[in-house]
């Protein structure tokens, strides 16, 4: 895995893999670590779901706080992308713990949806940017280009997994002490845990250079870069290109994930309380896939190739989502197994977004500036979702039916797909003495 393009990197490593102790798995394990605590936020279903009448929320208002969250997260990941290049992970994803255990603190101690798009919305919204930054670049420089993919995964799954455990933990706790008391508690746990795994996070030293990197030829004459600085990255038709599909990919998702719980409702002929606990299994369900997605695709694509990858991830969640509406509408026999199988199968091809991107990211832009990059190319990924998810939740109130929704969502997936067939690696070259 080349550091920079700017000089020439000889038939060896500069940094011999015997001097330098591999830390890739303990970082990779504490990147994980940290995405399971953050995944906090695709719990929001449930967390809303537990909003009390005598609240008053509508569904815009519940969907607000989260919709909120989802775009201060990307927008915060640039910033956050840049420091983690300059100061290191460590102290970055201290910071995004400290401020998503801060915000889900104060959100507990409010009853309107102002407090929460506070709280849950703007300060825990940034923390998840912090977090999410660091993670995944300390742990991919350890690794050689061959399994970019999987590590991405990795790392990245964990984010995905979170709802597991988290849905039902949240359930059982605004079941036991109330929602108030449930988001204190969270809040405090998740602080302790993220700035605590945040400790193991180290890249590798200047110079190094992981076994099994295939070796760059001595040659003179014009080298393509590997390193690109952000201004020369948004200077590519790469990187918009990549930014639409990021948008479309993940906005389709981001939706289906903010509305889980109230669609198993839709489904439920028993009682109130019966809906509420087909929700978080449906959570469970989703996230299940999602965390799986991550992974598989991951893998996949160091064999077929990312842009084959995205390619299959955009057509079947188009598919996915009209199958979803076609559940909803009543056109097709629905039960609970068949909902929480495309349920699954949706979060199984949003997750594969989540470590196709920052793969490709590094693959057309190194990994020099890989995390200012990588917060560029994700602020689609808020955008998508902040847009989607408050979209889907102003239709609902109008019209009770998610359908303009889902099939927009599927417009915009096919859209991803055709696009992919013109997507290719930037060519930049610069003239280099041996």
């Amino acid at each position: 895995m080349v550091e920079s393009s700017s000089t020439l990197q000889p038939s060896h490593p500069t940094t011999a893999p015997a001097q330098v102790k591999n830390l890739g798995w303990r970082v990779t394990l504490a990147g994980l670590g940290i995405n399971l605590a953050l995944g906090v936020l695709y719990s929001w279903s449930v967390v809303s779901g537990g909003v009390p009448d005598a609240w008053g929320w509508s569904q815009f208002h519940k969907n607000l706080p989260y919709s909120v969250a989802c775009l201060i997260f990307s927008v915060v990941m640039v910033g956050a992308g840049r420091m983690q290049d300059r100061l290191g992970p460590r102290l970055v994803a201290s910071l995004g713990g400290l401020l998503v255990g801060g915000g889900l603190i104060l959100a507990s101690f409010s009853t309107s949806p102002l407090g929460y798009v506070v709280g849950f919305g703007l300060l825990a919204g940034a923390g998840f940017g912090f977090g999410y930054a660091s993670a995944t670049p300390p742990a991919v420089k350890w690794f050689p280009p061959a399994r970019t993919g999987l590590i991405a995964g990795l790392v990245v799954s964990g984010f995905g997994l979170a709802s597991v455990y988290i849905a039902p933990l949240t359930q059982w706790l605004i079941g036991r002490f109330g929602l108030a008391s449930a988001v204190l508690i969270l809040g405090f746990a998740f602080l302790v845990i993220v700035t605590g795994l945040a400790q193991l996070l180290q890249p590798p030293p200047a110079g190094y250079v992981p076994p099994g990197t295939p070796a760059r030829p001595l040659t003179a004459g014009p080298q393509r870069r590997e390193d690109y600085r952000p201004r020369e990255m948004l200077g590519t038709w790469q990187f918009y290109v990549l930014w639409f599909m990021f948008a479309c990919g993940a906005g389709a998702g981001l939706m289906i994930i903010a509305i889980i719980v109230k669609l198993s409702k839709q489904f439920s002929q028993a009682a109130a309380a019966d809906g509420v606990q087909w929700g978080f299994l449906l959570v469970a369900a989703l996230a299940v896939g999602n965390g799986a997605g991550r992974i598989i695709a991951g893998m996949l694509s160091d064999r077929i190739g990312r842009k084959m990858t995205l390619l299959i991830a955009f057509v079947f969640q188009a598919l996915m989502l009209v199958w979803l509406s076609q559940m909803t509408s009543g056109a097709a026999t629905a039960n609970f197994g068949l909902l929480a199988a495309v349920a699954a199968m949706i979060g199984a091809n949003y997750g594969a977004n989540l470590s196709l991107f920052p793969s490709v990211t590094k693959d057309f832009y190194g990994l020099k500036n890989f995390g200012v990059n990588y917060g560029l190319v994700f602020t689609a990924w808020g955008l998508g979702g902040f847009v989607l998810a408050l979209v889907s939740g102003i239709v609902y109130d109008r019209t009770s039916s998610f359908q303009f929704a889902y099939y927009g969502s599927a417009a915009l997936l096919v859209a991803a797909a055709l696009v992919t067939l013109i997507l290719k690696a930037p060519h930049h070259v610069e003239h280099e003495l041996a």
